[in-house]
């Protein structure tokens, strides 16, 4: 049986943006389309080769206290903002400066990709999407620009990051062995401040910031807002979307954080934690238990895959997928048919063949279409963010997947947490390596 791994997470559908507005105020700007620039215009930041200016910081702060009102966050003090934008525009330079450097470069069709699966996050089209950016103020080829730049970064942390993450079977047994003591099956969904410290910190500079973050905790343990504090204060990636990490399971966070959150009731606030990165803090938002695993409905599944382009527009993709259907029907071979017209690389040469597929393995139409096929039924024309396809149902079992699921689980979790460590690690190392120059404001 092929292995379909690779197919499963490509049909699954990947989130970029959280929202609308969010898709437009969190994107980089570093490759957005410029405005014209006034000779007068002042540089702010000097990044290795390249600037930050006055009217691109102005931009970018514009974008964010609109993302943080729509979030009905309570805004920092101006230049505690400005000071937290403009570092984060800092490293998405940096970034960028590497990804054009070791030659990343993205296809107007991964553009339309992402613009589709943004739009479809709304409950848009694409056509409507960029009419409601419009409106806010951003025209199409900014917007598309801002797309490019968020693409570029995640493909260089994949590339620099995630993809060099490995994951052991005796870290996977580990993780398992420890799992009740971290967790066990529970989820959080927390917000974090984190007051770094230098990887060669002297012992005034960890007291001196251990005070600071003392500080903070007394603030906040008095009522202070902590998203409003993690905007000014903290040095963490989530920082500027008040410091949310978003659900997560146990095993995805630092040992120290989920240990942390499991004796901790929603909106707790926990004491100063110190970490080799610095020192955090956490407030509890909420927590929920894994949902126990039931025997499922699997489905052996084939498809041919015609992808939409700028080339091949989605009536296209459909006409292409009805001609190959009728095809069929009158007698031409499914396999044979997809090992030449089908785009999905990973199943093309096994004739389409899928393996067993298990709910919430694909994308949800994806799901609907196998779901209400009948055995060797042929679908219609089905829409995914991937293109169109044609599914045909050859079997059906009911399977006790508990222990497989509760294996990979461990072991995605457990590459999350790598992953997230080198992240932060990697990222901290490209800052110290840069060279940055903030440049005075004159008075």
């Amino acid at each position: 049986m092929p292995c379909t791994h690779s197919l499963r997470r490509s049909l699954a559908p990947r989130r970029l943006f959280a929202g609308l507005l969010l898709a437009v105020a969190m994107l980089p700007a570093g490759q957005a389309a410029p405005a014209p620039v006034d000779r007068l215009d002042r540089v702010m930041v000097i990044v290795n080769t390249e600037v930050i200016t006055e009217s691109e910081l102005n931009a970018r702060l514009k974008e964010v206290r609109k993302t943080i009102a729509t979030q009905k966050m309570a805004a920092p003090p101006e230049e505690v903002l400005k000071r937290q934008v403009l570092e984060r525009m800092v490293l998405e330079k940096i970034q960028l400066q590497i990804a054009t450097q070791t030659g990343i470069q993205i296809s107007n069709e991964r553009i339309d990709q992402a613009i589709q699966r943004i739009a479809q996050e709304n409950r848009l089209t694409s056509t409507e999407l960029i009419a409601a950016l419009k409106k806010e103020g951003v025209d199409q080829a900014r917007f598309r620009n801002q797309v490019k730049t968020q693409l570029t970064i995640q493909q260089l942390v994949e590339r620099e990051v995630q993809n060099r993450v490995s994951v052991t079977d005796s870290e996977v047994e580990n993780f398992l062995a420890a799992a009740e003591n971290r967790g066990g099956g529970l989820e959080f969904n927390a917000a974090h401040i984190l007051i770094s410290l230098p990887e060669t910190a002297t012992p005034e500079t960890i007291e001196s910031t251990r005070v600071r973050a003392d500080a903070l905790w007394k603030e906040l343990k008095q009522g202070a807002d902590f998203q409003q504090a993690a905007i000014a204060h903290s040095q963490g990636q989530t920082a500027l979307e008040g410091g949310v990490l978003g659900w997560k399971k146990a095993g995805q966070l630092p040992a120290l954080f989920s240990a942390t959150l499991k004796q901790m009731r929603p909106g707790e606030i926990s004491e100063v934690l110190r970490g080799p990165n610095g020192f955090h803090i956490l407030k509890l938002l909420d927590k929920r238990g894994q949902a126990q695993e039931r025997p499922v409905t699997q489905a052996n599944a084939r498809h041919i895959l015609v992808r939409t382009t700028e080339l091949i527009p989605q009536e296209e993709a459909r006409r292409r997928i009805a001609q190959l259907r009728e095809r069929i029907e009158q007698g031409e071979d499914f396999a044979a048919l997809a090992r030449v017209h089908s785009e999905d690389i990973a199943s093309a040469s096994s004739g389409g063949d899928l393996g067993w597929i298990s709910p919430g393995q694909a994308s949800p139409e994806f799901d609907r279409a196998v779901e209400g096929l009948k055995l060797n039924e042929l679908s219609a024309p089905v829409r995914t963010p991937y293109g169109v396809h044609l599914i045909q149902v050859l079997e059906r079992r009911e399977r006790d997947i508990s222990a497989e699921l509760n294996l990979n689980s461990a072991r995605q979790q457990v590459h999350a947490r790598k992953a997230d460590e080198r992240y932060d690690q990697w990222l901290r190392q490209l800052r110290d390596e840069a060279y940055v120059e903030y440049r005075q404001e004159k008075k």
